[in-house]
């Protein structure tokens, strides 16, 4: 809708600097009434929610990508700009506009806020974060802060939800101020303006606190430039040693409640149909990828830890170096780790890079961080193949060998981005500036929520996904029937999907049963666990084999060359059709994509070729 449409939609955009707390803001203001939707034509996400205002209206709050400044350097601030200034067609010019300052880094938020400020339109400034102002011994004076911009100041706390109010209260009266000509209470000039940092000033007293003097020291540790790495790469040890130290005793209830409840099962069932369906389908299936939940929890149980306590902006700044080698620059960081979690998100994160070789390059090497969907492919071959044994005080081989993989994926992407910028995406690397969060201790209310929400993630994948691919190959592995004496794998529709793909990955090392799972495993690759232990299910000569979980079958059937091969596929292999579907949306086309898959499938072949020709080489 234009602004000379003739309905009338009333309207409110928060905007603000990066880190100032605006979508906090937005979810407290706004619940569950949003939606979110690309704008038209760009990969930008639009978020937009109803705001009941305190007279009884409403607005249409829009949650606008961060900005440092109306000179766009990147598509998000691009976005900002024409929505702020009304040159967004189908975008109603809003009426309101809610800036989100932070209240403990004042000084350099003010630089956008004078932006939005000479605009002259009716405005209202959230003072949000002040319980962190007022942590760090700042104190601020709201009243004395209204009179030098010229307009209303509310103080706020948004995860906290105080102020919110008060700051709808503001809107309302600021949106019934937008339709009058005499709106030049808002209006602040330039002169003015450009004495608002003195203002500002003023009315802010800083007292220097010891808590000043801890963080600083802390930060001279943490981004020393030979320290700080150090430090970085041994909290990732811990991690990957704590994914399995952690996770063991949780791991094997689960895995022990899932064989119970197959033996109970199989127990009170005929066999027929409905018996094979719930054992080898879905128990053994589905359930061989349930058992990985302690693992994802732990892992992103520590990701939320580093982000809470300001501690990932630290990490990024560390990496700066590292991406500057590559030719990238700190901001591709970020994209990267939030790829350890899902590559999906860490691709659409690459929207804030504004050099769009530096951002291209990114979206390709994505897919290289370890996505927490290899973890259970991961987990299920090291504890089948990789003795549980330690090597040190506190440090497990199986925990190494993860990290080792991690640390694969790492050194892949780093190496591909090299070659990618000094040949398809060649350019400079481009500067890197970012704001230092203060350090916080998490909330252990935020915590939980949000490990909540990342277990039901993976719980709904495996209840829909997962479940729906693992009946799909369970029905491909048991149709046709086999003969008296004949292999239902070699009888079924499976087996001859598997016999096409085997003569291609047999040179590697795979068997019929890994070729097989590599195609279900396209859909989401945790798949690869649940088609094998569908597989070894279906295939199994007796009750006992089938009851067998699908970590004893691959102990029992791979050799130690196969099984690291398999594992140096899944580094570097594309199995996420998701993955390719949002890097297609993210350059506008499948030139992009389809090279991306093409060269992650010959590094998987390669690596996977060279880990089991050197590993039988070795006798291992």
């Amino acid at each position: 809708m234009s602004r000379e449409d003739p309905v009338k939609r009333h309207t409110a955009a928060l905007v603000g600097n990066p880190n100032a707390g605006k979508s906090a803001l937005f979810n407290a203001l706004t619940g569950a009434r949003q939606k979110i939707a690309n704008y038209p034509g760009v990969t930008v996400e639009r978020k937009a929610g109803r705001l009941a205002l305190p007279d009884g209206d409403s607005v249409e709050l829009i949650d606008l990508p961060g900005s440092y400044s109306f000179d766009a350097a990147s598509p998000d601030e691009d976005v900002t700009r024409k929505v702020v200034h009304g040159e967004f067609e189908g975008e109603a010019i809003p009426e309101v506009i809610v800036l989100v300052l932070d209240a403990s880094n004042l000084e350099q938020h003010l630089v956008f806020a004078q932006e939005v400020l000479e605009l002259g339109r009716p405005t209202v400034v959230a003072l949000n974060m002040i319980d962190l102002a007022e942590r760090d011994g700042l104190t601020l004076d709201p009243d004395a802060l209204s009179e030098a911009l010229g307009v209303p100041v509310v103080p706020t706390v948004a995860v906290r939800r105080r102020g919110l109010e008060e700051l709808a209260a503001a809107i309302a009266e600021a949106e019934a101020h937008a339709d009058e000509d005499a709106h030049k209470r808002w209006h602040i000039t330039l002169p003015e303006r450009r004495l608002a940092a003195k203002h500002m000033a003023r009315a802010a007293i800083l007292s220097k606190s010891t808590r000043h003097t801890v963080e600083n020291g802390i930060d001279r540790v943490l981004l020393n430039p030979w320290i700080g790495p150090v430090i970085l790469f041994g909290l990732l040890f811990v991690i990957f040693q704590a994914v399995f130290a952690w996770a063991t005793p949780f791991a094997d209830a689960l895995e022990g409640g899932v064989g119970a409840i197959s033996g109970l099962v199989s127990a009170s069932l005929p066999s027929g149909f409905v018996h094979d369906f719930l054992v080898e389908g879905v128990l053994a299936g589905v359930g061989s990828v349930v058992v990985f939940l302690p693992q994802i929890v732990i892992l992103f149980f520590f990701i939320l830890l580093m982000e809470a306590s300001g501690y990932m902006a630290r990490a990024a700044f560390l990496m700066d170096r590292l991406m500057a080698g590559v030719g990238l620059s700190g901001k591709s960081f970020i994209p990267l780790l939030s790829s350890f979690a899902c590559a999906i998100p860490g691709i659409m994160a690459t929207r804030s890079i504004p050099d769009p070789k530096d951002r291209l390059t990114t979206i390709l090497v994505a897919p290289l961080m370890t996505c927490s969907a290899r973890l259970p492919v991961y987990a299920v071959i090291i504890a089948a193949v990789i003795p549980q044994t330690t090597i040190g005080p506190g440090v497990g081989l199986q925990g190494l060998v993860l990290f080792a993989l991690y640390i694969a994926g790492i050194v892949g992407a780093m190496v591909v981005a090299l070659v990618l910028r000094h040949t398809v995406t060649s350019g400079a690397a481009s500067g890197f500036i970012m704001e230092m969060p203060r350090y916080q201790l998490p909330r252990l209310k935020d915590l939980v929520i949000g490990l909540w929400q990342r277990a039901w993630v993976f719980l709904r994948r495996a209840g829909t996904i997962i479940f729906t691919v693992t009946i799909v190959l369970w029905l491909m592995l048991s149709f046709p029937k086999a003969e008296p004496g004949e292999s239902q794998m070699d009888a079924s529709v499976a087996g001859m999907i598997a016999d096409g793909l085997h003569p291609v990955l047999e040179p590697i090392g795979f068997n019929r049963e890994m070729s097989l799972a590599l195609v279900p495993a396209m859909a989401a690759r945790e798949v690869a666990v649940s088609a094998l232990a569908t597989t070894y299910a279906v295939d199994a000569e007796d009750e006992n084999l089938a009851a067998e979980g699908v970590t004893d079958r691959i102990a029992e059937l791979w050799s130690l060359p196969t099984a690291l091969a398999f594992l140096a596929w899944f580094v570097f292999a594309p199995q996420c059709i998701s993955t390719i579907a949002v890097a297609r949306r993210e350059t506008n086309g499948w030139k992009w994509p389809a090279f991306m898959v093409g060269y992650l499938f010959v590094l998987a072949y390669v690596f996977a070729g060279l880990t089991f020709w050197i590993a039988t080489a070795l006798g291992l």
